[in-house]
Formats: C-alpha cells, structure tokens, sequence
C-alpha cells in the first residue's frame, strides 16, 4: 500500500481508489487546478459540501477540480463505508465532483497522498490537516500553492481569487 512519495514530482503521480473501490490515476487531473479537501459526514463543517460542489460547477469547465478525500482521523466525524460516504455526498449534496476511498490523512500511517501534500510541498504548507475540511489548492503542474483551514469557507473571496489566479496561469 505504501506508494513511495520520494519519486513523485507531484499530486497528479498518485494513484489512488476512489470511493467506488475503482483505482484512479490522479494524473487525469494534470494540467487543472484542484481543491484536496479531506472530508467527514459527520462534521460541523460537512455543510461545506455544498460549497465545494458550487466552486466545482462554476469553475470546472475552467480546469477546475475538487477532489474530496474522506477520512475518520478526527473526531471520528466519518465512521461510514465507502459506499455509505458515496450515498450520503450524492444523496445530500448532490456531489459530482471525485471522491476517494476514506483513509487516514494525518501522522505516521498517512495515506502517500497526504505524506506528499503536507510533507512534500513548500514548508508552508507542511504539517497535518488540524480537523477536517482543510484545502490544499494545487496547480496545473501538481503543486501545492495554498493551504486553507477548516474555517475557510469554499465561499471565501481569498479562496476563490487564488483559484482563478491559478486558472490564469
């Protein structure tokens, strides 16, 4: 399962499942810009799924992406299945952006995605997620260029100007 961060250049050298069980090349997403949000069900923040959906219809057809990453790691806000974390963001939220298969996204046993996004990217941005809904916003090249906290809301006028910043380029 371990899938070596040293050789990878970027976000989009992943492989990954995605909620379905399906592997998923993160490398169909190069030469986008993408929102990585570790997401719960349970959460205070769950709402901002539908955040998040709105910034994916607005600014997909731009080369935008939001890949959701649903974990349990804090709080246990995401006790579900793959498929029940699957019904419940399409049921409630109407979801249609990707969603991965849960696992851990902080400390030793880090899934390699996370390891690469908080270990991997400019200092800035290192350190575990402190909570849940926490963005790292990557480039067309698979970098790590912003990191928002869980209290940033997909609505923020900060978020928002940096993705189109990101688009431009």
């Amino acid at each position: 399962m371990a899938e070596d961060i040293e050789n990878k250049n970027g976000l989009y050298d992943f492989t990954v499942n995605d909620v379905s069980g399906q592997k998923t090349s993160l490398g169909q997403f190069r030469g986008k810009v993408s929102l990585v949000v570790n997401t719960a069900s349970e959460c205070g923040f769950t709402s901002q799924y539908a955040g998040l959906q709105l910034l994916y219809e607005e600014f997909q057809s731009k080369g935008f992406e939001v890949l959701a990453f649903p974990s349990n790691d804090f709080g246990h806000q995401e006790p579900g299945s793959d498929e029940e974390i699957k019904k419940f963001c399409e049921m409630k939220y109407k979801t249609t952006f990707p969603v991965f298969s849960k696992e851990v996204v902080k400390g030793e046993n880090r899934q390699p995605v996370y390891s690469f996004l908080t270990t991997q990217s400019a200092a800035e941005f290192h350190g575990d997620p402190g909570w849940n809904f926490v963005k790292f916003l990557i480039n067309k090249k698979g970098q790590v260029i912003g990191r928002y906290s869980s209290m940033t809301s997909p609505k923020s006028d900060r978020l928002r100007r940096d993705i189109e910043k990101a688009l431009a380029e």
